[in-house]
């Protein structure tokens, strides 16, 4: 099961840390142990890291209607979004 990061800008942090979404929408695919992160010197920086047991899943979930859908609500900058997975 492979870590995987996520890191992108949000327009509130502390709207997206309160945010139940990432529980909500990753959960359901077997996605474990999220913990969230904030740049402290820029806290519109935030990543989140988590073990994912189907990575295709949640490639798919990111393009899907749903996905974009959780990240208006949690105020993510799509266009900033970078996906790193554990090598």
């Amino acid at each position: 099961m492979p870590t995987v990061i996520g890191h992108h800008d949000v327009k509130d942090k502390d709207h997206w840390l309160a945010s139940p979404k990432r529980e909500e929408i990753f959960g359901p695919l077997g996605v474990t142990n999220i913990r969230t992160f904030v740049n402290p010197e820029n806290p519109t920086q935030v990543a989140v890291l988590m073990d994912v047991a189907d990575m295709d899943a949640v490639m798919a979930l990111m393009q899907s209607e749903a996905g974009a859908e959780a990240m208006a609500y949690d105020g993510v900058l799509p266009e900033t979004l970078v996906i790193l997975v554990e090598a």
